[in-house]
């Protein structure tokens, strides 16, 4: 079967619940290889969820559903704070970006306390602008921005990460809505160690099996190289997600 689309690969997918320092419980899922013990984590931050982005959203969904199988991951899904999606409700309101400090402490503990390996943060639009203000705060390997669009997170913010070792990589779509390449470059500018990957073609929200494959081969290149490339058909048992997705 060609791997596209809502297809579930195997894996151990759990249910899980994220206890925030003011708090409010956060829903989400782990996913991690049905056989094996993961190599890395991806605690993935979603799209804006005034804007309809959630857990679901396609990419973050699609990680979930393929790289446990294909890379040996373990993903972190969850619900920023007054999100919903078909797996639930997070407690709270939507803070803007400022409260959500603590959502993704939280998440951060969920890794702690589990003792999964190697965590990643990899955020989507709203998502890399938590990354970017709170992942230095936190053990993690490195962060992976999809599609960042510089709004919430400042400038003092963004050059703070220069004096950081660990790595920083912003995939950035040639025909973004909010940052395109030729700002990017001027935008992380005072980072000189972070990798920016301009992706010909590409949109905001990664719409396609095409860019799909694009964004989690970036992904898998960072995070575990030596499980590239990706495999584009699954020859065994396999699902198909059957809940509504949206884009970011």
């Amino acid at each position: 079967m060609e791997i596209r689309g809502p297809m579930l690969l195997p894996a151990r997918r759990e249910e899980v619940e994220l206890r925030t320092r003011d708090g409010l419980t956060l829903v989400g899922e782990l996913a991690v290889p049905a056989d094996r013990t993961p190599v890395a984590t991806l605690v993935t931050l979603h799209p804006l969820p005034t804007a309809g982005g959630f857990m679901d959203s396609h990419i973050l969904r699609k990680a979930a559903g393929r790289l446990p199988a294909l890379a040996d991951l373990a993903v972190l899904r969850f619900n920023t704070r007054g999100t919903t999606s078909p797996r639930g409700t997070s407690e709270g309101t939507f803070d803007g970006g400022h409260a959500e400090r603590l959502d993704v402490e939280a998440a951060m503990d969920l890794v702690r306390e589990r003792d999964l390996p190697d965590p990643w943060l990899v955020g989507w639009s709203f998502g890399t602008e938590l990354a970017l203000k709170y992942g230095r705060e936190h053990p993690v390997t490195g962060a992976i921005l999809l599609s960042p669009p510089l709004h919430r997170a400042s400038a003092e913010e963004v050059a703070a990460w220069a004096d950081d070792p660990r790595r920083l990589i912003a995939v950035i779509p040639e025909l973004d809505d909010y940052l395109r390449p030729d700002e990017a470059r001027e935008r992380f500018a005072s980072v000189p160690g972070a990798t920016l990957i301009a992706v010909a073609g590409g949109k905001h929200l990664w719409v396609g099996e095409t860019q799909t494959r694009r964004v989690l081969t970036e992904i898998v290149a960072a995070v575990h190289p030596a499980a590239l490339p990706l495999a584009t058909e699954w020859h065994g048992e396999a699902g198909e997600a059957t809940s509504r997705s949206a884009a970011g």
